[in-house]
C-alpha cells in the first residue's frame, strides 16, 4: 500500500491512494503485479519443505 505525505491536506485519495495491483502496475507497468505474484509462486514451491 502507497500513500504518500500531502503537505497541503487536498483530500485526493481516490488518485493518491494505490493498494496491490494498482499499486504494482503502477511502479512496474501493465502486468507487474501478475508477474511478481507468479515470481513468488515459484519461489514459494521451490523452498518449500518437503
Amino acid at each position: 500500500m502507497s500513500i504518500p505525505y500531502n503537505l497541503l491536506g487536498t483530500d485526493r485519495l481516490e488518485t493518491e491512494l494505490k493498494v496491490a495491483d494498482e499499486f504494482w502496475d503502477f511502479i512496474g507497468g501493465k502486468g507487474a503485479y501478475s508477474d511478481l505474484l507468479v515470481v513468488f509462486e515459484k519461489i514459494g514451491i521451490e523452498l518449500r519443505p518437503e
